[in-house]
């Protein structure tokens, strides 16, 4: 139902997007050309990444949020992505492991952080205060509960958008490729 767009196909509002991440990672990924149906879904996304990734939260943790949020909302692709990106990010291969299997990180610190990005996914943002303070103990800050929302809110659009396309794993992907244990 969702049409592959090329820089030719794409609507007209989407394509300057779309030369750009084209230009950025030197091939055009199968979700933006999905999300480009929707410039303004893609544009979007695309902004509250660029944000979320200028927010407190340091490279690894920032994959900690985003991998939480892939695996509770079940998008292959995200997973796969984001493994990669952890792995070539130097992150241990216990939390790779831990993350993608939906498990505790050995971490303390981003155990709380993995605990608290389920929170908020589980309770809609309206945190129980022990959650906001257990992640304040492991050394956040309160700002670092806002990055936290930013990153839930950027890859809620992301993990939809993809299963709702039917977004493959582009072939590069193809090694960290992932699929939900069975209930």
């Amino acid at each position: 139902m969702f049409t592959v767009h090329t820089l030719d196909t794409a609507p007209a509002a989407a394509r300057p997007t779309m030369a750009a991440v084209h230009r950025k990672l030197g091939h055009l990924p199968g979700a933006v050309a999905l999300m480009a149906e929707s410039p303004e879904l893609l544009k979007g996304f695309l902004t509250a990444n660029a944000s979320f990734e200028a927010t407190d939260l340091d490279p690894i943790e920032r994959e900690v949020v985003v991998l939480t949020v892939a695996t509770r909302h079940g998008c292959h692709l995200c997973v796969a992505m984001h493994t990669a990106t952890l792995t070539r990010l130097g992150g241990d291969p216990e939390l790779v492991t831990a993350l993608r299997d939906g498990t505790t990180p050995a971490d303390p610190r981003l155990a709380a952080l993995r605990r608290f990005t389920l929170a908020v996914l589980d309770h809609a943002g309206a945190v129980p205060d022990d959650e906001l303070r257990a992640l304040i103990a492991a050394g956040y800050r309160p700002r670092h509960a806002l990055d936290v929302v930013l990153g839930v809110g950027t890859y809620t659009i992301s993990t939809f958008a993809n299963r709702l396309t039917g977004a493959p794993v582009d072939p590069h992907l193809a090694p960290y490729a992932w699929e939900p244990a069975a209930a």
